[in-house]
């Protein structure tokens, strides 16, 4: 029979902590100070790998990756949506892609974001927007280059705009954007 061991190995772990404030004595009434105390606070890496699937969205990433911007369409109606769309919102049905990359476009509303999430964050002020897209039924939201978020100005509504794609694809959906034309 084997035997157990009688203490866990430890190691460092990428951070060792010194001086936790604690009382050498131990009574009641010298323990009330640990109510008093400052929270104790560690900071450390956290990394997680995770897979995302892209699931039946994976054409339209593979599109942007390959300078295309796909649009899902609902063959029995024609209704067309910007963004990926496995299945038509009425009917349920389920859409084909269509090549909407060369097609006339232009900036239906835009707003200046002045603070973002911690991707965007150092890029701030950028301009977000809506572009309307022939033959489109629904709006894009994407980023607009090419304008100075620090003056912007309502002739930019209606601006005709194309789309520009990262030549080295992250597989997002920030792989595409608008410029003026």
């Amino acid at each position: 029979m084997s035997k157990l061991p009688e203490r866990r190995d430890e190691s460092l772990g990428g951070y060792i902590v010194h001086g936790v404030p604690f009382p050498v004595d131990t009574s009641p009434e010298a323990l009330a100070f640990l109510k008093k105390m400052s929270p104790i606070e560690i900071e450390q890496e956290y990394r997680i790998t995770y897979l995302l699937s892209y699931g039946q969205d994976s054409a339209w990433f593979a599109g942007l990756a390959n300078r295309k911007l796909l649009g899902s369409r609902e063959p029995a109606s024609g209704y067309t949506y910007a963004n990926p769309r496995g299945h038509d919102m009425t009917s349920g049905s389920e859409t084909e892609w269509v090549d909407i990359t060369h097609r006339q476009a232009r900036v239906h509303a835009f707003t200046v974001c002045y603070f973002g999430s911690e991707e965007f964050l150092p890029e701030t002020p950028f301009v977000l927007a809506l572009i309307e897209i022939e033959a489109v039924n629904t709006l894009l939201l994407t980023r607009l280059m090419g304008v100075d978020p620090l003056h912007p100005a309502l002739d930019w509504i209606g601006m005709p705009v194309k789309p520009r794609f990262l030549r080295n694809s992250k597989l997002k959906p920030t792989d595409i954007y608008f410029t003026p034309a």
